[in-house]
């Protein structure tokens, strides 16, 4: 009887169950129930500071475009820069444990996203928008393509079902899975998929590669799919439109030349095609006539070429494209037997033929309300490059980043000042600005002319860029990308070491005795210390701003008749106006009226006191007593600590390059001298041949050479005929600079191309001693008196110049090197205007040295579980000089503007700003190469650039620069001075104006409604 009744229960439990699967999978309805409950747990919620309950994307197309991926690694490295995280999406519990078994987070993900750019104002600045054609609402999409879509893809996803799971078609499923089986068994099957949209979905967005790679990706896949669907509700209709919307925005369909990465069906209609989504979705929305039919037949048929090409993207938009004709036609015949597509519409498209677009793409499509076509451009790109330098990422992958950034910028204020400069060309304008005229320039120059504007704000805290512009239709930024020669402007770089040295030596000997400081040996040359000293004596004051001012007033001659034995050889230096050639004036007046000579032998000073036994370290320590019987000993302590630091120095400034970055970077340096080209050419490069240094020397020099030539110079220098001291000599530089070079590009002469750095520094110093010894001992070798003093001058300047050079860095130089020669003190080593700017911002800043700050907000995947926002908080400011240097040079250069070489600003200076002081330095540029040279003075040269420069403060709270730069062979036809910026200025004034004379004005947020 039990037997019976087990018997009777168990065909009833298989057709109750066998009822369950059917209603189950017909209508999906307890399935929905249980999904819906537990994807209801997965949640975030947005918390005001940073959480360790987050779990980032691995992989995936998707998630590697939009950053998702990388956003761990680009969140250390904002932090590393300053930046605090102020809101971070936070997972649940519940979430946290589902995203570590390796499924996709579910969420509604964007269709289009990018990167936007905000100014401080909260004013639209840049918005890029990928993909650029997408569909933003299901209703949107024509009916024919959505039917067509789904009779291709997934013909049971609109079931009426309300509750219907449309991850799985379960007909093309167990159809599919019954193949794999065959297949596994070597049964031959025909090959089909079981994949719906919702899943092909997951896949080409989060898969690794966007490919399903083995079950276990399929079933990731299936799973994700599953929870995305029932996340908000138990009954799917609008998620299942939405997959259809999805889909078509997403697909992704190969690259496209010219275009990149295509993704989509209406990017795609533009890369592959030439045609507008907006154009086809209006044309399969109109009535089928006589009179459209041909363009609707045409629209429809490229739509579903993209469709089926999905398939192969790389095969049938590319070299298949005769195939994916044929196979379209076939499925249009398909289509319309099937009453999926009416027949008029299907005939239509089979008489087009695809069409395949040759035109070049415009890649300003992707952005919204294009505006990088305007004249404030050069600010965005800025903000573009200062954020993808943040981030470790290229412009391109930046625009992709779901990325929001609010800048420093000023946007209106900045669509002024470029308007004002765009403006300059046009000649009526230029008349009015008042910038034709004698040491200006002429009609026929105007259009030449690139000019620059920077202005920063200091709130104590940090340096803020509230305009960065300028008119050069190119992208070359000659604010930050530049390497000019600036003029005068290095004036104030030499008295701000001046008076550094100058403060330097008055904490060393303040404290002393009136009969101590008398005791102070003092090498002949040093004129500075001297001067300090004897101060010191007769005053007996220890006020130091007393003694910087005084400093000032120091006399130095403006005669240019003297020879001065600089940079290996005798030079002369001239002043701008002849008539100050008899003058005496003081430093103070020698600032103010911008005179060479005065600078070139402050910078004399500064050299022989950086040489001098008096300053700790210099060379000259081991020259004081030439019968010290310790003298080797003082060598070997010389070459240990000097030689560590010369190392260091080096070694940090090539360890990251490859070889021949390294060297390019270093001939770049060194002057343009057969002599001393060649030499370092031969040290550094041993195994070249003779054409390599011809072609070598012929790339750097305008002398055209002969083989005779090139055979004695390469013979002349070959390998082991000069050692390194001897080297060091010729081609002016210390020799440890070219050691270090050779010894670091030594592991890479067996041909492997990598900047892998394969020796340590603590090896390198070791390995230095012996060479610095070396490098030395010669000066102790009296034989041929002058000539060692010559060499012994070359070097001490060289080490001099070193010296500088750190003062220099440590105040914003942006340059590894500066030429040793007193040319430096008037611009021969180069400058920045960004660089002058910061040099600005130390002396408004009381000496500090501020973050300088382009963005001070960053918002990353908004309104998604990755959301994360970041704000940039104040560093710790530098004190990188004296305050008191810094009021008396502020000082100081107010005066060059009432009384100087900036005088031509002071009167619309007090009309627009009133009693708000302006200073600053001007500086002519004048960059050639010199083609022959005689007796010390330039008899030939061929002109590079001109430029000219004012770097100036406003008030208490700005300070920036202007240029103006004419690049090539052309600025020989200029004569411009600075008098052309500052009258540029003349017209800038009247805009910055509201902005200086209120204080809260720059970045007022007003309200967009």
């Amino acid at each position: 009887m039990k037997r019976s009744k087990v018997g009777l229960l168990l065909p009833i439990l298989v057709l109750a169950l066998g009822y369950f699967i059917t209603f189950e999978v017909n209508h999906s309805f307890y399935q929905a129930k249980l999904l819906h409950y537990g994807a209801s747990q997965l949640q975030t919620s947005l918390k005001p500071q940073a959480t360790s309950m987050v779990r980032y994307p691995q992989y995936g197309p998707f998630d590697k475009r939009m950053g998702y991926v990388d956003l761990p690694l680009m969140l250390d490295k904002l932090q590393a820069q300053g930046y605090r995280i102020t809101a971070q999406a936070q997972f649940s519990p519940q979430l946290m444990q589902y995203s570590k078994l390796g499924l996709f987070t579910p969420f509604r993900e964007k269709a289009q996203a990018g990167l936007t750019i905000d100014d401080c104002s909260a004013k639209s600045q840049f918005n890029f928008a990928y993909p650029h054609d997408v569909y933003r609402d299901p209703n949107d999409i024509p009916s024919v393509i959505a039917a067509s879509l789904l009779f291709i893809e997934n013909r049971q996803l609109m079931k009426p079902q309300p509750y219907h799971n449309p991850v799985i078609d379960w007909p093309r499923f167990a159809k599919a899975s019954v193949n794999q089986i065959a297949t596994a068994f070597g049964m031959s099957a025909t090959k089909g998929g079981g994949s719906t949209l919702a899943t092909q979905i997951e896949k080409f967005r989060h898969s690794p590669h966007g490919q399903t790679r083995s079950i276990a990706d399929k079933f990731t896949q299936l799973s994700s799919a599953m929870f995305r669907v029932y996340h908000h509700s138990e009954t799917t209709y609008v998620a299942r439109h939405l997959l259809v919307e999805d889909y078509l925005n997403s697909v992704p369909l190969s690259s496209a030349p010219g275009f990149g990465e295509v993704n989509g069906i209406g990017d795609g209609l533009n890369a592959w095609f030439g045609m507008s989504l907006t154009k086809v979705n209006d044309l399969l929305n109109q009535p089928h006539t006589l009179a459209n039919s041909g363009k609707r037949g045409q629209a429809f048929k490229h739509v579903l070429a993209l469709i089926i090409a999905q398939r192969r993207p790389s095969y049938y938009l590319l070299k298949g494209r005769n195939d994916l004709n044929l196979l379209v036609n076939r499925h249009l015949h398909l289509l319309a037997k099937q009453h999926i597509v009416p027949a008029e519409l299907a005939n239509a498209a089979l008489k087009s033929q695809l069409v395949f677009t040759t035109a070049k793409f415009n890649p300003r499509r992707f952005l919204v309300n294009d505006t990088t076509s305007l004249p404030d451009s050069k600010g965005v790109n800025a903000i573009r490059v200062n954020t993808a330098q943040m981030l470790g990422v290229d412009l391109f992958h930046l625009d992709r980043l779901d990325l929001s950034v609010q800048s420093t910028l000023n946007q209106q204020l900045q669509q002024q000042v470029s308007a004002y400069l765009q403006g300059l060309s046009d000649p009526q304008q230029a008349k009015q600005a008042g910038i034709i005229g004698w040491r200006l320039l002429n009609e026929q120059q105007l259009k030449k002319v690139i000019y620059s504007f920077t202005l920063y704000e200091s709130d104590g805290l940090q340096n803020y860029v509230r305009v960065q512009t300028d008119n050069n239709p190119q992208p070359f930024d000659i604010n930050d990308g530049s390497k000019l020669e600036l003029g005068s402007t290095a004036k104030l770089r030499v008295l701000m070491t001046y008076l550094d040295i100058v403060a330097e030596l008055q904490q060393r000997f303040v404290t002393l005795t009136v009969n101590d400081l008398r005791k102070v040996d003092i090498e002949r040359g040093d004129h500075i210390t001297r001067w300090v000293v004897n101060y010191l004596i007769r005053t007996r004051d220890s006020n130091l701003a007393q003694m910087l001012d005084a400093a000032l007033k120091r006399r130095y001659s403006a005669s240019p008749k003297e020879t001065f034995f600089t940079g290996g050889g005798e030079q002369k230096f001239n002043n701008f106006n002849h008539q100050e050639d008899k003058l005496t004036p003081t430093l103070y007046q020698a600032l103010q009226g911008s005179i060479n000579l005065p600078f070139v032998r402050l910078m004399r000073d500064i050299v022989s006191y950086s040489s001098s036994y008096n300053y700790q370290g210099s060379m000259a320590q081991l020259l004081h007593n030439d019968d010290d019987p310790n003298r080797e000993n003082y060598l070997k302590a010389y070459a240990k600590r000097e030689g560590g630091q010369f190392v260091r120095r080096f070694y940090h400034q090539y360890k990251g390059l490859s070889p021949q970055q390294r060297r390019k970077q270093f001939y770049a340096t060194i002057a343009a001298d057969k002599d001393s080209l060649s030499a370092a050419f031969r040290y550094l490069q041993p195994q070249a041949n003779g054409q390599q240094l011809k072609d070598f020397l012929q790339t750097r020099l305008p002398t055209r050479f002969s083989d005779r030539q090139i055979n004695r110079l390469y013979m002349k220098y070959g390998e082991g005929k000069f050692d390194l001291a001897n080297l060091g000599y010729l081609v002016r530089v210390h020799p440890l600079e070219l050691w270090v070079i050779k010894q670091l590009n030594l592991p890479y002469q067996g041909g492997a191309a990598t900047t892998e750095n394969h020796i340590k520094l603590q090896e390198l110093t070791e390995q230095s001693q012996a060479q610095l010894i070396g490098v030395y001992r010669w000066l102790f070798k009296t034989r041929h008196q002058n000539a060692r003093d010559v060499r012994i001058k070359v070097m001490l300047e060289v080490n001099a110049f070193l010296s500088i050079h750190q003062r220099w860095q440590k105040w914003g130089y942006p340059f590894n090197y500066l030429v040793p020669s007193l040319g430096s003190a008037l611009g021969s080593s180069g400058d920045r205007p960004s660089a002058l700017a910061d040099l600005m911002g130390i002396i408004q800043n009381e000496g500090k040295m501020l973050a300088k700050s382009k963005v001070s907000n960053l918002h990353f995947a908004a309104n998604t579980p990755y959301e994360v926002a970041l704000q940039h908080l104040p560093q710790r400011a530098k004190q990188v000089l004296n305050p008191a240097i810094a009021k008396v040079l502020k000082r100081a250069l107010t005066n060059v503007v009432e009384h100087g070489t900036a005088r031509r600003i002071h009167a619309t200076a007090i009309k627009e700003l009133g009693d708000i002081a302006i200073g600053g330095k001007t500086g002519t540029g004048d960059n050639r190469i010199v083609t022959q040279l005689e007796h010390g003075r330039r008899i030939k040269s061929v002109a590079i650039n001109r430029t000219a420069t004012f770097v100036f403060y406003l008030g208490d709270h700005f300070f920036g620069t202007i240029t103006a730069f004419v690049p090539g062979k052309q600025a020989d036809d200029y004569h411009f001075t600075s008098s052309l910026p500052l009258q540029v200025l003349n017209g800038l004034l009247p805009l910055l104006s509201p902005y200086i004379t209120k204080p809260d004005a720059m970045c007022q947020i007003t309200s967009t409604k």
